[in-house]
């Protein structure tokens, strides 16, 4: 990167600089050379060369689309005259991916080690309700715990968090759509930072409890109680055997309590949400050289969003382990090709109004920015949503842009840690799992810093390095697995965030 006090340079072979504040018309750029037609905003493009209609317009040395009209120099480069083109791929295999030195230091954080052997940063009992009609029960028992006073029992447990949704039936037994809900709940009911589960049906859903409990225990500790309204006698009966059922679970989990754990047992999912033209320059890289950090030590990272690394895929399978790993992500990529055509949508649905205010203009611009995020370790393999991660190092999770929605995959796939980089300031939170929230750009860390758990804006505005600010992600999310709270569990997220992608009819 290259830059000035008012611009950035992100390849040598860009065409377009970004501000890095807002410039005036007339305002001269790059040593002299370039003068502003028109007023631009922080964040946005301004050509350095004139680009012709129908030529290509490059940011990080990548196509991010064609101009849809004659681009002068010092134009503002934005929706009026960039648009997304023909464009062809070369997926290139395998052909970079090259592992990273491990490190071997012996890095701990303070963790709850569990009977499948995998280690949680928290310690909650959970409410996993089968269907949307049960979801009113859970939340119930969950209200009648706290007003009782029950949990003051339980110092070392973190909470009770009802997880319901608003499906479980009125849909078909047996196609994707009813096989990702079922991954999705069975990954929330083994999840390391449940320490024991409550499940409640209705009765006569879809998505039984005797399906998702099966024929053997779905949790190796034996912490889980399950039963249906219907079969217990309504509402208040319910409740009542709720409550006590969830005393007994409490018991179970307050005998938890945080040990030294390898930094190895750390999942981390990455996600972006509010994206803006600072996104790819900032946090996102940040965030990648920590996920390298975290993968030297023999830790997880997951990325995902396939729709918002549509156009940036090649990035991704040159760096698989192997050609059957890349093939694996183009399969999903047609897959939403597919999907989106069929559902009168398109991959290019994206950015939204937010994203294009913050100066993003195509997808190819936006997942160029969001692959950022996975560092350059090697792709070790790709998941379908909510699929349980068994590889250790970097990985992809198929699943939407939504971020709720994405991030309860990541969840359900096994990540104790979410981190999560906004430019425009997202706010969100999600139980059982903390979130970490980094601002790509100091003005909005500013304004939101309550929300805001790390400051990225300052590799911009006063030069700190991406290793630099990646070193103190680092260490950040050590203390936060090791118990340090976020900024959004301070604020109490968590609550609704619980977002099952729904796929196929509902009947």
């Amino acid at each position: 990167m290259a830059s000035t006090s008012s611009t950035i340079r992100l390849h040598a072979d860009d065409n377009v600089v970004i501000a890095l504040r807002d410039l005036e018309a007339g305002t001269v750029i790059e040593n002299g050379t370039v003068t502003l037609t028109q007023s631009v905003s922080r964040g946005h493009k301004i050509a350095t060369r004139a680009v012709a209609k129908g030529a290509h317009v490059y940011r990080y040395g990548q196509i991010i689309g064609e101009a849809k009209a004659d681009i002068a120099v010092g134009e503002h480069v934005h929706v009026h005259n960039l648009g997304m083109g023909d464009y062809k791929q070369d997926y290139g295999f395998a052909s970079a991916s090259t592992p990273l030195p491990p490190i071997d230091e012996g890095r701990t954080f303070m963790g709850f080690k569990r009977a499948d052997g995998r280690v949680g940063t928290r310690n909650y009992v959970g409410i996993v309700t089968s269907v949307n009609c049960s979801g009113s029960v859970a939340r119930f028992i969950a209200e009648a715990a706290e007003k009782s006073g029950m949990l003051d029992e339980f110092p070392n447990v973190d909470g009770v968090v009802p997880i319901v949704h608003g499906t479980g039936c009125g849909m078909s037994g047996k196609d994707e759509g009813y096989a990702t809900l079922y991954r999705t709940l069975k990954g929330y009911a083994q999840h390391p930072n449940f320490a024991g589960i409550l499940l409640v049906g209705l009765g006569c859903e879809v998505m039984q409890v005797a399906d998702l409990v099966g024929n053997r225990p779905i949790r190796k500790d034996g912490a889980v109680r399950y039963f249906t309204i219907q079969n217990t006698g309504g509402t208040r009966k319910t409740i009542e055997l709720g409550l006590q059922e969830l005393r007994g679970i409490l018991e179970i989990a307050n005998k938890s309590v945080r040990e030294p754990c390898a930094i190895s047992e750390i999942t981390i999912g990455m996600q972006c949400g509010g994206s803006d033209g600072y996104s790819g320059i900032t946090a996102n890289p940040a965030l990648g050289y920590a996920s390298d950090l975290l993968v030297r030590h023999g830790g997880t990272t997951i990325l995902s969003e396939t729709s918002e690394v549509y156009g940036a895929e090649h990035l991704l399978t040159r760096r698989a382990e192997t050609e059957e790993v890349g093939r694996k992500l183009i399969d999903r990529i047609e897959w939403w090709e597919d999907y989106t055509a069929r559902n009168g949508g398109e991959m290019d649905n994206n950015p939204s109004p937010g994203n294009k205010r913050g100066g993003l203009t195509t997808i190819l611009e936006k997942s160029l920015g969001a692959v950022a995020k996975g560092g350059t370790a090697p792709m070790r393999d790709v998941y379908l949503f909510g699929e349980i991660v068994d590889k250790k190092g970097f990985v992809f999770m198929d699943s939407p842009g939504f971020d709720p929605a994405s991030v309860t995959g990541q969840i359900a796939s096994g990540s104790n840690l979410i981190i999560f980089t906004t430019g425009r300031g997202s706010v969100s939170g999600y139980k059982p799992t903390p979130c970490i929230k980094l601002a790509t750009n100091s003005e909005m860390y500013e304004r939101m810093s309550e929300d805001m758990d790390l400051n990225c804006g300052d590799i911009v505005t006063e030069g700190v390095s991406i290793e630099e600010k990646g070193k103190e992600l680092f260490e950040l999310l050590i203390r936060v697995a090791s118990g340090e709270q976020t900024k959004s569990e301070e604020l109490g997220f968590g609550g609704a965030e619980f977002v099952p992608w729904q796929i196929g009819a509902v009947m």
